[in-house]
C-alpha cells in the first residue's frame, strides 16, 4: 500500500515541475522598464505581409492561436470582422509589423468577430526559435510599426489579452 501511494507522489512532482517547461507563457502583463527603454531606441524594418515575417514568428503566432493554419490576413484583404458564421475568411488582420536587427519582432493585428480587438505581441527570434517575450490588448487607429512602438513606450498597453 505504502509503495503505490509514493509513485503516485513522485509522478504528481513531476508532472507539476514538467507544466510551465513545456508551456509558452503569454501573459503579458506591464513591460519592463528595461525593455521599454531598449524598443524606445530599436530600429524596426517594415513587414508589410504576413509572408515578410520570419518562419519561426509565423509559426509562434500559429501556436499563440491555437489554429492548425496561419489565422491572419495581409492588410489590404478582408477578414472575418464581424462574428463568426459560415465565413472561410481569416479572423485576424495584420495592420503593421516590423523585426529589427536584433532579433525582435512586434506584430499588431486586429481580432475580428464579436468582441474585435486589437493586440500587439513582441517576439525574440533566432533562425533556432521564436520566442514570446510580450504582448497586450492595444488601441485602435494605430497605422505605423512606429505608433505602435511609441504606444508601447508610452505605457499605455499594460494588460494581457483574454483572447489572441
Amino acid at each position: 500500500m505504502h509503495r503505490p501511494t509514493q509513485l503516485l507522489c513522485a509522478i504528481g512532482v513531476c508532472l507539476w515541475f514538467a507544466l510551465p517547461a513545456g508551456s509558452q507563457s503569454t501573459d503579458g502583463g506591464v513591460l519592463s522598464r528595461e525593455l521599454r527603454d531598449h524598443l524606445q531606441a530599436e530600429s524596426f524594418g517594415i513587414v508589410t505581409a504576413i509572408r515578410g515575417l520570419p518562419l519561426g514568428v509565423r509559426d509562434a503566432l500559429q501556436r499563440l492561436w491555437g489554429s492548425p493554419t496561419l489565422d491572419i490576413a495581409n492588410p489590404e484583404d478582408e477578414f472575418q470582422s464581424t462574428p463568426a458564421g459560415a465565413n472561410p475568411k481569416p479572423t485576424r488582420r495584420l495592420i503593421a509589423a516590423g523585426c529589427s536587427n536584433d532579433q525582435h519582432c512586434l506584430v499588431y493585428y486586429e481580432r475580428g468577430g464579436s468582441d474585435h480587438t486589437w493586440l500587439v505581441v513582441l517576439y525574440h527570434w533566432t533562425p533556432d526559435e521564436s520566442r514570446f517575450v510580450w504582448g497586450s490588448t492595444a488601441p485602435g487607429g494605430l497605422a505605423t510599426i512606429d505608433d505602435v512602438r511609441k504606444a508601447i513606450v508610452s505605457g499605455a498597453m499594460k494588460g494581457p489579452a483574454k483572447i489572441w
